[in-house]
């Protein structure tokens, strides 16, 4: 994959992280505040936890840090996968976003 190849995949997925916060604000009574700067998606809990999705430029890679680890995701052409086989990065996000916030969330492309 080339580098602007991986900044349009990267972007897309901060973007849709992004929507989903903002549809998830919407639609349930979690509060979670996004902030972004850059390459980074820090989003916090009611309870002060986070997840931040970073992104790994030199590597072609985004990084998931949570409650439950740190996950690295590379794009396989349709869809950004753990490099450990742990799974789909939005599957991971909903499950972790759901266990922080105590409450079933679905984040999605």
């Amino acid at each position: 994959m080339t580098d602007p190849e991986y900044m349009d995949h990267a972007e897309a997925l901060l973007q849709q992280v992004e929507a989903s916060v903002d549809r998830i604000n919407d639609t349930t009574d979690a509060d979670i505040d996004s902030q972004r700067v850059g390459g980074m998606v820090t989003l916090t809990f009611a309870n002060g936890s986070q997840i931040i999705v970073n992104l790994q430029k030199p590597l072609h890679e985004v990084w998931m840090a949570a409650r439950s680890g740190g996950y690295h995701y590379r794009h396989d052409g349709q869809r950004w996968m753990d490099t450990k086989g742990a799974g789909e990065f939005f599957a991971m996000l909903s499950r972790d976003a759901s266990a922080q916030a105590g409450e079933p969330l679905t984040f999605g492309a």
